[in-house]
């Protein structure tokens, strides 16, 4: 059995923090912005989409936020269907690559992105400012 040095313990623990950060973090944005309708993860979608194709009928690839977004492609696809659903966002095909997929906020998501951005801004700041830890 190998035993743990200082410094492995260490990284154990850093490692551990981070993700406890994370957790609580995440819970605090569901909390906050479950009143309007929208969990964490919808948030981050909607708010990658504002700052990709920030003018009104900018579009972004699907495939673009696949690897910023901390879900499996076939999680991002059912929660742009959600999404869709609701009326936030619109999807289309790409005409270049068929297998493509565009999608877009609609003036609804635009304004519920605006309305409840400083929510979560205000929940990062509470969370994770150094200042306020400790």
């Amino acid at each position: 059995m190998a035993v743990k040095t200082a410094g492995a313990r260490q990284l154990e623990e850093q490692w551990r923090d981070i993700l406890s950060v994370h957790a609580r973090t995440m819970c605090e944005i569901d909390r906050a912005l479950h009143p309007h309708g929208l969990g964490a993860s919808d948030f981050e979608v909607l708010d990658m989409l504002a700052s990709e194709a920030p003018e009104e009928g900018d579009h972004c690839r699907v495939q673009n936020l696949v690897g910023r977004v901390h879900l499996s492609q076939s999680a991002l696809s059912r929660l742009i269907g959600r999404l869709e659903k609701d009326g936030l966002v619109e999807r289309s095909v790409c005409v270049e690559d068929r297998r493509g997929v565009w999608v877009a906020l609609t003036r609804k998501g635009r304004d519920l992105h605006a309305e409840v951005l400083p929510l979560q801004r205000g929940v990062l700041v509470r969370m994770l400012d150094d200042d306020t830890q400790g």
